[in-house]
Formats: C-alpha cells, structure tokens, sequence
C-alpha cells in the first residue's frame, strides 16, 4: 500500500485527510498519463455514490482531467461495479469511482480502475502519489482544440443494468424480496433489476439526502433489514453497502447470511453442476473456521488470502479460480465481473433458490459457524500497535490457550487508522474476555487514538 491509496483507493475525511485539491491532481495526472503521455486523447469514466462530497469531488476530478486533455464520461450516482462493467467492455482508458464504500457520509474516497475493469496496478498509483507530492515535474496545460470535454453518460449506467439482467436463469416472478440500498448507490438500479425479473420488490432506505449513506442501514447494520424481513413475511432480502460492491443477504427465517455463507451456498453449487474450476473457493484469513470445516466435508478445496478483495482477486486470476469473497460481502464472481458486486451477488443467490427450489436458510445449514468477536480500536499508529512486543505477547498467549478449538487475528485496516482484533472459539463470551485482553494491552501501552 502507497501512503494515500490503500487496499480499497483513496479514503478520508472529505477535505480533511481528502482534499478538493488531491482530486485535481489525481485527474490531472490521469488525463496526461493516459492521454497526452502516449500521444493520444483518452476517455476517462466516473461514477460517484450519495455522499454530499462526491459532487465536488466529481467536479474536481473532471476540472483536472479536461485540463490535461482528456475527456470525461460522467455515470453520476452508480455503483463500483457498473463503473468496473463500462471501463472494461467499452474502450475507456481507466475508470473513477468516488466512493468511501460502507464509511460514514463526512468520508469519502477515489477508486482507481484499470481498462480491464480491475483495480489499477500498485506501480500506475504510485505514480499517482508521487505527483500528488510534487515528486515528479508539472503536467502542461492542455491549450485550444486540445482541452478535453465532459460527456454525459447515464447510458452506460443503463447497459450496466441491462446486463445484470441478462445474467438471470428464471424469472423472479411469486417471490417476495426485500431490498435495502444503504441510501447509496443502489438505490437506482437494484429495484430495477428485480422488477425487470419479475419479483414483488420490497425497498428500504432508497432516499438518498447527501447525509444518510449507510446511516443505521445497509449491510453495515444488517439488522434492519433482518427485522424488515421477517415482519413482512418475505421470501428473502439483500442488503447492500454505500457503493454496492458487497451484498448480505437474510434468510425467511431471519437469519443472516454472510459472506461466508454465500461462498459456501454458491460454491458447493457450482460444483455439482461440475462448474467450480480447480474444485477451490478463495477466501481470506478472516472466513470462519466453520466455513472450512463445511467446505471438507463437501469436498470442496479453498485458499486464504490476505484481508481485501483486491488480494482475492489478485489469487482468482494468478490460479483461474471462478469464485472468492470476504465474510463481509465482497464476492467476486469472474466469469461475469473483474470486482464484487453486491447486486450481481444477489441475483446469484437468488439462482441458487429457484434451481434447487429451496431457501437460503436450508442451502446454509450445512454450515456450523464458530462464534465470532470482531472489534476495532482506533491508533496513533497501526505498525507501531502491531508490532509493540507486549501486544504481540499477549496475542501469543491467546492462540496458546485456544489451543485448536479457536483463533485469534490481530490486523492493521487497509483504509483507516485502526487495529482490528478478531477472535473465533467455542462461545461469545470466551471470544469477548480474548479480545478485550488484547485490547486493553493496546490501550495500556497508549497506542490508542485519544478522541
């Protein structure tokens, strides 16, 4: 990871640790690299989310790329997929999308997408960081008939859409669904896919006021969706996150179904119908034991890779693997895209139920999940936190005294300042005495971040 762009792009506070500045910058370097760096003029697609910020950060983005000649192609309010979708199937040079996924509304971020519809390559953005730090000389001004132009292209939205409708197996029609589209980018295109399917569509939180992007909503508070499910007798219900490139999912009876359990539903059907290539699932380390455990038993091989999909995918495509996701809703489907796709996770889902004429809740039960504790405390430095001996000491002692009936994991997050503690052992309260122990090593040593 570069010092601004993590594992999932540029993230902060909106002109704070993101500046109005930073995104010129970043399009004018975008603009000129891809365009009058090679000789040529290049086309540059951007999408945004609900957030206030995304606007001005549109319109910084777009002011940068014009002025070094490119031109921009504006989706407006989309999602990270459809972004990902347009740039690879319709001749872009790279693709923008602004965005702080499932963050509060006061961040915000830049996402960073290749012509091949993939997050862009570690050596194209630091090359990025090294202009937003004056390393490298001026870009020169695009003059005349060389300055570039923006386009608006709410079309390219729409054939996103249409493709995503294209992918159905059977009609929807008699099923009830439940939608909730974190007030953010969903809120568009999800109802329109499922009533395109035929599917009595239930919506919640699709009114987007700039403010209230995954604001006690989406797939960050999952729970109301859950409640929203079972009180209005539905079928099955799928929430997204600000951006729409993760998707839970609940079942009729209430129950939540997590990333885990979507790779495992998923995945032990792609290998019946003998479509699971090299019999594998890629996860990363923070997939529950229960997954792995379910994934022997149905003969069913699987890889673990570092926390981030970008990692996940990274592992997809080195060893032409079809399917990978994170606990959290991230899953990567690569015959049809080249990132997740909270709606394209959805219809999957509901593919499976139709087929196999069966709820999400019985496609799931083979799986036994360990309980599971996953806290977050934000530092003055995660390296500094991570590698502090008697942290490090303390995380020891815990593994040794779960023995091999649990886990714990101590991680830095790829996009903000903190330190994520995770337990997994034979009851909720065990995890919790686990995780508070190292926690409070944390705290002791004055690692936190003071408020």
């Amino acid at each position: 990871m570069g010092k601004y762009f993590g594992t999932d792009g540029f993230r902060g506070e909106a002109n704070v640790n993101l500046t109005y500045e930073h995104a010129v910058k970043i399009g004018r370097f975008l603009g000129w690299y891809y365009g009058a760096n090679q000789g040529k003029k290049c086309k540059i697609v951007i999408g945004k989310d609900t957030r206030r910020s995304s606007y001005m950060f549109e319109y910084a983005l777009v002011t940068g790329i014009v002025a070094s000649g490119a031109d921009a192609y504006l989706m407006h309010v989309t999602t990270t997929p459809s972004v990902s979708y347009v740039a690879r199937t319709e001749d872009f040079d790279c693709g923008i999308m602004i965005s702080a996924s499932h963050n509060p509304y006061y961040d915000n971020g830049v996402k960073l997408i290749n012509s091949k519809g993939e997050k862009m390559d570690e050596e194209t953005i630091l090359k990025v960081e090294d202009y937003l730090d004056g390393l490298t000389e001026e870009i020169p001004m695009a003059r005349k008939a060389d300055i570039g132009c923006t386009v608006d292209y709410v079309a390219g939205r729409n054939r996103y859409t249409g493709y995503l409708i294209s992918l159905a197996t059977r009609s929807f029609k008699g099923m009830k669904v439940g939608l909730d589209c974190a007030n953010g980018s969903a809120w568009q295109i999800a109802k329109g896919v499922f009533d395109a399917l035929g599917a009595k569509t239930y919506v919640i939180n699709a009114e987007p006021d700039g403010f209230n992007i995954n604001t006690d909503c989406g797939s960050t508070h999952i729970e109301v969706l859950q409640k929203y499910v079972v009180e209005n007798g539905l079928d099955v219900g799928f929430a997204y996150d600000g951006d729409a490139d993760r998707c839970l999912a609940i079942a009729e009876n209430g129950q939540i179904i997590d990333g885990d359990l979507i790779l495992y539903i998923y995945g032990t059907y792609m290998k019946e119908r003998g479509k699971l290539l090299n019999n594998t699932v890629v996860t990363t380390i923070m997939s529950n034991f229960g997954l792995y455990k379910a994934f022997d038993e149905a003969g069913i091989g699987y890889e673990k890779t570092a926390v981030g999909d970008k990692y996940v995918y990274e592992n997809m495509v080195t060893n032409g693997h079809r399917i990978g996701g994170e606990q959290s809703g991230h899953i990567i489907f690569t015959k049809y895209a080249t990132t997740g796709d909270g709606i394209l996770t959805s219809l999957k889902m509901m593919e499976v139920m139709l087929e196999k004429k069966q709820t999400l809740a019985k496609l799931a039960e083979p799986v036994k999940i360990y309980p599971q504790v996953l806290r977050n405390i934000r530092v003055k430095s995660k390296p500094d936190a991570q590698n502090d001996p008697d942290v490090q000491a303390a995380v020891a002692k815990v593994q040794q005294e779960l023995g091999t009936e649990g886990r714990i994991l101590v991680r830095e997050s790829g996009t903000e300042p903190v330190i994520r503690v995770m337990v997994e052992a034979a009851t909720d309260e065990l995890c919790s005495q686990y995780v508070d122990r190292v926690i409070n090593i944390i705290i002791e040593k004055g690692h936190k971040e003071e408020a």
